[in-house]
């Protein structure tokens, strides 16, 4: 683990949001604080709230003090260098390389998991239905099992609001216990009902082994830091704004969005790692970053863009051709997270503002 080797580095380019954030969350966070001299276990470490949180464990190192040790669970050892670069020689910084569908194989002492491995990619869920459900389930039995063994002290898996599906148009906002419909027959639902079974089966751990993991149902997370390989709508949106381009949309836009910024992602899972009820979930939602898609979009092109670009339509027969996920009119409630301390701070717009001023120093390079 490179005992004794200080790390002198940032964890993310000098002057970024990014790397502003981090620091704001090794300086404010209340929880940071309970994960001191912790091993922590992180899967899907070279994903946007993976890499998020190896990051910021390692910002605490260098700042605090803190002697977190972080394994950071990847496939792809060349992606993580492509990630991490020179952190991979950080102090307490170790690749465990494997995939999840795999029994994890690990012998030292792990005291928190934070479980983010997932298919993200909407084509991905369309055109290889059957390994977004095979990566969710095996994925998270076997990383509860790692969770079981090891008697973790916390452990949070990271799931969506897609578990909520369609839900009843006539409520006002949406808690958790009010799951929606689910077309089983739709490919794209490889996602959401494979969320949903990985939910049931932490719920079935917490019952039968006490495993003390939560569930957290993020909305929409983006922000600084997203990856370059990103190609989400919103990540469409900033490229236009940056551009100057008009944004296309692939649908209507009436789709509502529930939305949160990545720093506030962050504090929240450091929050159930150590706090809330085990077997259960919590939105994870700034509620008031909500609205649909077409109205981001506007709000894009006016506000961000200063008025330069337009939003235009080019929607194609089937939506199966960009894979988005089904028109929903759903507003989430964050009221459950809230209940336990938990207060996002960054609204949509700024959201834009940190994500697109960090994309531009990408571009520069």
């Amino acid at each position: 683990m490179n005992d004794g080797i200080r790390q002198t580095v940032t964890e993310c380019r000098p002057g970024s949001k990014q790397q502003e954030d981090l620091e704001w969350l090794a300086e404010h966070s209340e929880y940071l604080e309970l994960y001191r001299n912790a091993v922590v276990f992180i899967t899907g470490a070279t994903g946007l709230i993976g890499s998020s949180l190896v990051k910021l464990f390692l910002c605490c190192n260098r700042k605090k003090d803190m002697n977190i040790q972080i394994i950071a669970a990847v496939r792809n050892p060349e992606k993580a260098k492509e990630i991490f670069g020179g952190l991979l020689s950080a102090p307490g910084l170790r690749l465990y390389v494997g995939d999840v569908t795999s029994p994890i194989v690990y012998e030292g002492r792990i005291d928190y998991i934070f479980h983010t491995a997932s298919v993200t990619a909407s084509k991905m869920m369309v055109e290889h239905p059957v390994y977004t459900i095979e990566t969710a389930y095996e994925g998270t039995k076997n990383i509860l099992e790692t969770a079981k063994d090891h008697l973790v002290k916390g452990m949070v898996y990271v799931s969506s609001m897609e578990v909520y599906g369609i839900p009843d148009a006539s409520l006002g906002e949406v808690k958790e216990p009010q799951l929606g419909y689910i077309d089983i027959g739709n490919v794209r639902s490889s996602y959401s009902e494979g969320k949903r079974i990985c939910e049931c089966l932490c719920s079935a751990y917490a019952a039968e082994f006490s495993v003390p993991v939560r569930s957290a149902r993020l909305a929409q997370t983006f922000g600084a830091g997203i990856l370059r390989s990103d190609n989400r709508v919103y990540a469409q949106f900033a490229r236009s704004a940056i551009r100057g381009t008009d944004i296309i949309l692939h649908s209507d836009g009436m789709s509502e969005g529930n939305y949160c910024y990545i720093r506030d992602v962050l504090e929240a899972l450091l929050l159930l790692g150590v706090k809330g009820e085990s077997g259960e979930a919590y939105n994870v939602v700034n509620e008031d970053s909500h609205m649909r898609i077409v109205d981001m979009a506007n709000m894009v092109a006016g506000q961000i863009a200063g008025g330069k670009i337009k939003v235009a339509f080019d929607i194609p027969e089937s939506a199966l051709t960009y894979g988005y996920a089904p028109s929903v009119k759903m507003k989430l409630s964050g009221e459950k997270l809230r209940a336990l301390g938990w207060r996002p701070a960054i609204d949509l717009t700024e959201t834009y503002r940190r994500m697109i001023e960090d994309m531009k120093l990408e571009e520069a390079d």
